[in-house]
């Protein structure tokens, strides 16, 4: 995986949770730590994207999509 390097600046609270963060879940770097945290914001997003996709969904189309049939036509 290719990794670019990115400088940030985080409050010293940040750091210490990050640093803490490290040391208990035995990652090797502050880098995997925030590499995690940024994993899990885009996750956040595409939940969101997939929950709006979905309250946008035609209800309509199930009723068409099963128009006529019944449980007993199969």
């Amino acid at each position: 995986m290719h990794s670019e390097k990115l400088s940030i600046s985080l409050p010293l609270s940040l750091v210490q949770f990050v640093e803490n963060y490290k040391v208990a879940s035995g990652y090797k770097s502050r880098s995997q730590v925030i590499s995690e945290a940024v994993e899990l914001l885009r996750s956040r997003e595409l939940e969101e994207a997939y929950r709006e996709a979905s309250r946008e969904v035609d209800a309509d189309w199930d009723v068409t999509v099963a128009d006529g049939l019944t449980d007993e036509a199969w």
